[in-house]
């Protein structure tokens, strides 16, 4: 499966090439796959036949609830893209490209979800076509929604958001109306055990900081206080909570805040390191941080 960054990275490139990105499902795709070994099921209920009721179906194709399913899945798309002139990428193996020309044409496949787009719409109507012929799909236009990610395509750029999942989460942790915090954490912010203040419950905080880590798809400027957070989830406090609570607050004030990828700038690659020596107060561990750009692009 295609990893958030490989995601993050497609876009940056389509952003870089003035790509449109589409997208396409494909129905009931592991019942697509084609199996190498023998593999047998008991009669389900409502097909059992009276005459063999003591026999078992041989499978001809994958189906839902096998190990080797996804696999058999994959192996059939790749079959079918690489006999249709494109080439897998050598490190992304979800990425396929295509060369007709002077026109170039990306495919990034994530289950049954695939990702496509090309410098040429024509090649986009093909590909679709193509697609069709071989399985039953499901065209879904321009990206918009992916993975939980919000993706808006304009003339000019490209921008990744999660607000309404932010929304979502305000109304389900109840901080609608909480005041809104300009900062996620505040910079003389350091936790530690606490062990005099009273004990929260503990789901409560560990699915606080699960829906936060899905938000950081988007939102990078939260990473360090919920990995911060998440290192008291066997026994939080009241400490720890009033600091969860506050990065919701900073969620409030900035939930329009979006990964920005304008149109057709330079594609150098920089990054940026930082790092505290012994800042932990538990352990005196260090925290460090890296951000990838593709010059104005975060990526990852």
């Amino acid at each position: 499966m295609a990893r958030i960054e490989a995601i993050r990275i497609l876009v940056a490139f389509a952003a870089h090439m003035e790509i449109r990105l589409c997208q396409m499902d494909v129905k009931s795709a592991f019942l697509n796959g084609y199996l190498k070994e023998e593999v047998y099921v008991k009669q389900p209920p409502g097909f059992e036949s009276h005459d063999f009721s003591n026999h078992v179906f041989k499978l001809d194709k994958a189906l839902y609830g096998l190990k080797q399913a996804p696999r058999a899945w994959y192996e059939r798309l790749l079959s079918f893209l690489i006999d249709n002139d494109f080439q897998r990428g050598k490190v992304d193996n979800t990425l396929f490209l295509k060369s007709k020309g002077e026109y170039l044409f990306i495919v990034q496949a994530y289950v049954d979800d695939i990702i496509f787009g090309a410098t040429n719409n024509d090649l986009c109507n093909e590909f679709s076509k193509l697609m069709k012929s071989e399985f039953e799909m499901s065209m879904m236009g321009e990206l918009n929604f992916f993975l939980g990610l919000q993706i808006k395509q304009t003339s000019n750029e490209t921008m990744i958001h999660q607000q309404k999942y932010i929304k979502e989460l305000l109304k389900r942790f109840g901080m609608e109306s909480a005041k809104p915090m300009d900062t996620p954490i505040s910079s003389s912010t350091r936790l530690g055990m606490d062990v005099g203040s009273s004990s929260v419950n503990e789901k409560s905080y560990r699915g606080m900081i699960g829906s936060l880590l899905y938000l950081t798809a988007s939102r990078p400027d939260i990473i360090f206080s919920v990995g911060l957070c998440a290192r008291f989830q066997l026994n939080p406090k009241e400490t720890h909570l009033k600091v969860i609570k506050r990065i919701f607050r900073h969620l409030k004030h900035t939930s329009d805040l979006a990964l920005w990828y304008p149109q057709g700038c330079n594609f150098d690659l920089f990054g940026y390191a930082n790092a505290n020596y012994a800042g932990f107060l538990v352990d005196k561990k260090s925290t460090s941080g890296m951000a990838t750009f593709l010059r104005p692009y975060l990526v990852s």
